[in-house]
């Protein structure tokens, strides 16, 4: 298995964890297919982030604050998954329809290229996430809902 293959099943990990605290939809899936490219999301807790990762990249750590974390991906001949560079942007709205602009940061790790949004949450806040990922001149557009509560 690869490096990114693990990177991506250690975050997938991670949403599992938070479940208890960052619950999904029921139904939602952690990904989205376009052919023969798979965009991978999650949204999870910014505590998770080990501090001295959250410094260097300067993410903020708290209760109220989380990241929504993506990747493009698309396997190669044998198979493995390969992260992908991509221009990517989003809002997130609330239930009252206010939006803000994700800033997305990317992050690359050997093989890996993912990116992260960081965000602030209220508690029991059911989130509309409406992003876009650029890749190869073609846009892939998704969207999801997650509700989040603080710790």
């Amino acid at each position: 298995m690869n490096r990114y293959v693990k990177t991506i099943l250690l975050r997938m990990g991670v949403l599992m964890a938070c479940g208890l605290s960052f619950g999904a939809q029921a139904g939602a899936e952690p990904f989205t297919k376009f052919g023969d490219y798979t965009v991978v999301h999650s949204v999870f807790g910014s505590k998770f982030i080990d501090e001295s990762i959250a410094s260097q990249y300067n993410l903020a750590r708290g209760n109220d604050r989380a990241l929504l974390n993506l990747s493009i991906v698309k396997s190669d001949a044998g198979g493995n998954m390969r992260g992908l560079p991509a221009k990517v942007s989003g809002v997130v709205a609330n239930l009252m329809q206010q939006q803000k602009t994700l800033k997305f940061i990317e992050i690359r790790e050997g093989d890996a290229v993912y990116y992260l949004a960081p965000f602030r949450i209220h508690n029991e806040e059911v989130l509309h996430f409406s992003v876009t990922v650029e890749h190869d001149n073609k846009a892939y557009d998704l969207k999801f809902t997650k509700k989040l509560y603080v710790d």
